[in-house]
């Protein structure tokens, strides 16, 4: 029987062929100013430059850890090395090898071919296209972004992950909606994101959950176009104006968090002070009389004449300007009364 030798050299072989995203063992036998040689057996060093450590100042000779070869060779023959790499790539074999069916994990998409693909240590993490998101999305646009998924396949011997994004975020909003629900009331204050503006309203994402505005609550002042008043993006506080809970519908109001102008222009009004207004309107009891602040109040027929039966029309015109005397004033209701003041 022929006796087998050791063979040096076709161990030192297999450090000839290491390549990048090994992950070796070994130790620091020399440290220089721009980083340290590194051995990984045999007659192979590798050099891990000094940025790659966190504390290179601490970092010695005799020094053993881990490092994930990042390059074959460089300009001095040496392999290139990174501790750091290691020590992630260890962590992430670890946080892998406790996940479980559900567990929930974080990962960073490498590349979007056929859906997300990532690593987590050594295992090959996959987000089939149509579990990447809730609603159409570029993949590519989400590849170096951190994202949160689900396991729903675990393959321990292959070192395979399958995850869904998509269920996580249907579980979140699902969960966020019955928050939502459970906490909604008339008159409360929100902050919600303008989500999509049309020619009569928009549509307001307030915790995940959409609800309206219609453009005649979004301001005192008349507009035209929502346009004027909001904008896609900007984020807001709204008053909740309505609740339909059987229909899942609520209904927000900008300018009920706003000062009514009307209010501000009542409450300067001085009772027994006399304006100047024109009548805007007849009424079959009195005149709507509009003064130049624009505030407008009721001139009673009984502040007229005291005439029975008499008809407005004999006293007073559409457009006829008057004196009148602010008789009482209610800036909430918005309510004002005048009594008619004869020139002289």
């Amino acid at each position: 029987m022929e006796k087998q030798k050791f063979d040096l050299e076709a161990v030192e072989n297999t450090f000839l062929n290491a390549k990048a995203g090994d992950l070796h063992s070994g130790v620091v036998v020399i440290k220089r100013d721009d980083g340290v040689i590194f051995n990984i057996g045999g007659k192979r060093d590798a050099f891990i430059p000094a940025n790659d450590f966190d504390n290179f100042e601490e970092v010695k000779i005799g020094d053993r850890f881990k490092v994930v070869i990042t390059k074959s060779r460089n300009e001095e023959g040496l392999i290139e090395a990174s501790k750091r790499d290691a020590d992630a790539l260890v962590v992430g074999m670890q946080n892998a090898q406790k996940l479980k069916l559900g567990s929930v994990f974080t990962f960073v998409p490498i590349d979007a071919k056929h859906g997300l693909n990532g690593k987590m240590g050594d295992f090959d993490i996959f987000v089939p296209k149509d579990e990447a998101s809730m609603r159409w999305i570029d993949l590519k646009s989400l590849v170096g972004k951190q994202q949160e998924a689900i396991v729903t396949e675990l393959d321990r011997d292959n070192k395979k992950i399958i995850a869904s994004c998509k269920l996580l975020q249907e579980q979140v909003q699902e969960k966020n909606e019955r928050l939502f629900w459970s906490s909604i009331f008339i008159n409360k204050i929100v902050k919600g994101k303008i989500k999509k503006i049309l020619n009569y309203g928009a549509f307001i994402d307030v915790d995940g959950v959409d609800c309206f505005i219609h453009i005649s609550d979004m301001s005192y002042n008349r507009i035209s176009d929502p346009n004027e008043v909001l904008k896609e993006g900007e984020i807001l506080q709204f008053k909740v104006i309505e609740v339909d809970r059987e229909n899942k519908k609520v209904k927000l109001g900008l300018k009920q968090i706003q000062t009514d102008p009307m209010e501000t222009e009542i409450a300067k009004l001085e009772v027994g002070g006399i304006y100047e207004g024109e009548v805007v309107k007849l009424l079959a009891f009195g005149a709507i009389v509009k003064l130049s602040g624009g505030v407008s109040g009721l001139l009673h027929i009984s502040e007229i004449t005291d005439r029975k039966n008499a008809s407005l029309h004999e006293f007073v015109h559409l457009g006829d300007v008057l004196n009148v005397k602010v008789l009482n004033k209610d800036s909430q209701n918005k309510k004002v009364s005048f009594g008619l003041v004869e020139k002289e």
